[in-house]
């Protein structure tokens, strides 16, 4: 019976500890929420049917609309297995990572930081990814592909309001 009491008491104290649960992560401000609802990731697969790597994409349009109009801006991360860059239309080269929006190049791309202005709207940071802000003219429809020589990811599409 003693053991009991002893037992019973030190459950009362250790369950009075516990402050945090799992609910204190879901407090969010409402562009984290417009984030999570807009993110869209891809495999980047190989002709031979090996995942390469991955891309995610954030449409900064509907979670900035004050900030980010006229053109179709989207925070862009990625994860290769090769190093490779994504293609910049000032500095193009053979071997890059090729983002389209409807088959038409970017008009601007500006590689990012790990830490950075739109690092708190993805759900991960890892200095393994490379971090992007690319913007392409503006269109009626988006649908983004991302290519590179042999390897391809499935088309991420995006409506507009």
């Amino acid at each position: 019976m003693k053991t009991f009491f002893i037992i019973l008491t030190l459950l009362t104290f250790l369950t009075g500890c516990s402050s945090k649960n799992a609910f204190d992560r879901f407090d969010m401000d409402k562009e984290q929420e417009l984030s999570i609802s807009s993110l869209q990731t891809s495999k980047i697969i190989s002709k031979e049917g090996k995942v390469e790597g991955f891309f995610s994409v954030i449409y900064l349009n509907e979670i900035y609309p004050k900030s980010f109009n006229g053109n179709e801006y989207f925070f862009v991360y990625t994860f290769i297995k090769e190093h490779k860059e994504m293609y910049d239309p000032k500095n193009p080269n053979q071997t890059d990572l090729k983002l389209k929006l409807n088959s038409k190049l970017p008009i601007k791309i500006q590689k990012l930081s790990k830490d950075n202005r739109f690092s708190h709207l993805a759900s991960i940071k890892s200095s393994w990814n490379k971090y992007y802000l690319v913007a392409f003219e503006e269109e009626d429809t988006i649908s983004l592909l991302l290519e590179s020589g042999q390897s391809s990811s499935a088309e991420l599409k995006y409506q507009k309001d």
